[in-house]
């Protein structure tokens, strides 16, 4: 046999409904140390995308120059000079066709032998002017336990992205 609700007494009835504030403290809580155990993982995981995103977007940079090159049989500069310039230009003598932007708490550093030279240029003839290399190392300003990602240039222009480096 079932008692139903209506059965029951008045005192009964409105001891049975609802939440103690007990109960709703001990349920925030809990939330908040879930809550403080997350955060420092969430803001290294937002560091190294940060990271990633800038590795692929001077990766992108550099073989749109490479291919701009070849299609346009013409030499391409690739004007960036870091850490002052947040900004990737890609020009045709004193005319940018393209740019790309660098994310502000994303730290580059380029290595550019021979050190003599300070341009990229890039030729029809699938090549990087002077025989210039390239190696361009991205950290995160916000975060020191992020691992840092290389982008290196050879000679003959290939790109490449590795995970490697120091900060």
């Amino acid at each position: 046999m079932r008692a139903s609700k209506n059965s029951l007494s008045p005192t009964i009835q409105m001891g049975s409904s609802g939440f103690t504030l007990i109960e709703l403290m001990v349920t925030i809580a809990v939330l908040a140390i879930i809550v403080g155990i997350a955060a420092p993982s969430i803001s290294t995981q937002l560091a190294n995308q940060r990271v990633k995103a800038t590795a692929n977007t001077l990766a992108n940079a550099l073989k749109e120059a490479k291919v701009e090159s070849i299609l346009r049989r013409q030499n391409i500069e690739l004007a960036y000079d870091p850490p002052t310039s947040k900004t990737i230009k890609l020009k045709v003598g004193s005319t940018e066709i393209s740019s790309y932007k660098i994310n502000d708490k994303s730290k580059v550093t380029r290595v550019i032998t021979p050190a003599t030279e300070s341009k990229v240029i890039f030729q029809p003839n699938k090549k990087i002017a002077k025989n210039v290399t390239v190696v361009y190392t991205i950290c995160d300003e916000g975060s020191k336990s992020v691992a840092p990602k290389q982008v290196s240039l050879t000679s003959i222009a290939n790109i490449n992205t590795t995970n490697a480096g120091s900060c």
